[in-house]
């Protein structure tokens, strides 16, 4: 009997770290600003991070280092970067009983080209991670848990609701962090599943994408179900949680980032941990930030998680505010 599987993506992440990767503005650059080398020049790194990455696995090792018991679904190669993937979930005692290895499939990749303040460009390939399909689930598995984490499954929204309704049938409780590519059908498709869904969460520029609107409130009020949990992370300006017309607001203690990488997989797991162990909104919310705090202060979305649950005295620094 496991407490928690989480569902979606593995991935092999590199953090290449140099000094010589420059800001420059451009209107060319859709965001407005790119990261650039000299063209032509080998460029000197300063630090090399090999971890791994993928929104199953970053929960899983959360919810396995909290003590948890805990399985990941998710798709791999059957190469040499799908077997790290494995050695690193049973590192952290996760079980990769649902893992599935798809022959002659590449696992996914992506290079993280990181500046020293911490921003970055990452360079994906999604690999295997990106084709899910029903027989990658494995649907007895929701018998034996408590609660599914389902991430992002490269936009299939089909899956999605299999998976969401299926653990309704089995009275599983079900937390979901969507990727971009399942919020771009906008907030009609996710009408039927919102009052299924237990814990939805999000970062600001998701919701706003999701729901066309600007305010938290706005926002919250459009995704809101009675006696359901939505959250919404505003980077360093903290965290904002929403139940049956309740608001609470978690600030940061200022943590310096050197890679962000991971804090939103970081907070996501972590509030569920929280919510799972206590059934406290305001620890959960705590321990979520906790988390994220602990993660964006090293190369990769794994390397700083909480290995124990927090101190009392490390929870109360953490500001909560109605």
């Amino acid at each position: 009997m496991f407490d928690i599987i989480t569902i979606g993506s593995a991935t092999r992440d590199v953090f290449v770290v140099s000094n010589q990767f420059y800001q420059i503005k451009s209107k060319k650059i859709p965001s407005g600003v790119g990261e650039c080398v000299a063209l032509g020049s080998k460029i000197d790194v300063d630090q090399l991070v090999l971890t791994t990455g993928g929104g199953a696995t970053n929960a899983a090792a959360t919810f396995a280092s909290l003590g948890f018991q805990t399985a990941a679904i998710t798709r791999i190669g059957n190469d040499a970067t799908g077997k790290d993937v494995v050695e690193d979930l049973s590192r952290f005692g996760v079980s990769t009983l649902f893992v599935r290895m798809v022959k002659n499939g590449q696992t996914g990749f992506s290079i993280l080209l990181t500046m020293p303040d911490g921003e970055r460009t990452v360079l994906t390939f999604r690999g295997v991670s990106s084709t899910f399909t029903q027989n990658d689930i494995y649907w007895a598995g929701f018998q034996q848990t408590k609660w599914i984490y389902l991430t992002s499954l490269g936009g299939n929204m089909s899956l999605c609701k299999k998976i969401i309704e299926q653990a309704k049938k089995q009275e599983v409780r079900i937390a979901w962090n969507p990727g971009k590519k399942e919020l771009e059908g906008g907030i009609k498709v996710f009408e039927s599943l919102l009052p299924l869904i237990d814990v939805l969460m999000m970062n600001k520029e998701e919701a706003q994408l999701l729901t066309n609107k600007k305010s938290i409130q706005d926002m919250f009020h459009l995704l809101h179900n009675d006696g359901l949990i939505r959250l919404i992370t505003d980077g360093t300006n903290g965290s904002y949680v929403w139940q049956d017309q309740w608001m609470a607001h978690a600030s940061t203690t200022g943590a310096k980032a050197i890679s962000r990488t991971g804090a939103g997989d970081a907070f996501g797991s972590g509030f569920v941990s929280g919510f799972m162990k206590t059934e406290n909104i305001k620890q959960a919310m705590a321990i979520g930030t906790l988390n994220a705090e602990a993660v964006i202060q090293k190369h990769g979305a794994k390397n700083g998680l909480l290995k124990k649950w927090p101190s009392r005295l490390a929870l109360v620094k953490i500001n909560i505010t109605k």
